[in-house]
């Protein structure tokens, strides 16, 4: 038989390696839990950034398609024309966009 002491050194060393076991998991857990928590808001911005990228895309070929378009003559002269909503010899306006047309009588040539 063991003497009374040596059983309750017994029962605190237990004691005591129970408490650091339960520090340890406690330490990890919200270790890990910090990690996800990280996780979640890095994949939100990810999507986000992603959503910024394909509306910054859309808009990039939005543009090329309006410099190419502006770049050929033919095609910046008629566009020049209906945003100054001037008219050249032997031209005329046609609304097609259901913008009024100007008052009649009214030359808004410069």
């Amino acid at each position: 038989m063991t003497s009374p002491a040596a059983r309750i050194f017994r029962l605190a060393g237990r004691l005591g390696l129970l408490a650091v076991g339960v520090g340890v998991l406690a330490v990890v857990a919200v270790q890990f839990a910090g990690i996800v928590e990280k996780n979640v808001a890095l994949a939100s911005e990810v999507a986000a950034s992603r959503s910024q990228i394909d509306t910054l895309r859309a808009r990039e070929v939005k543009q090329l398609r309006t410099i190419r378009r502006l770049s050929n003559p033919a095609g910046a002269i008629p566009e020049i024309h209906d945003k100054l909503r001037v008219v050249g010899p032997h031209e005329e306006l046609i609304y097609l966009r259901g913008a009024p047309p100007p008052p009649a009588g009214r030359d808004e040539s410069p």
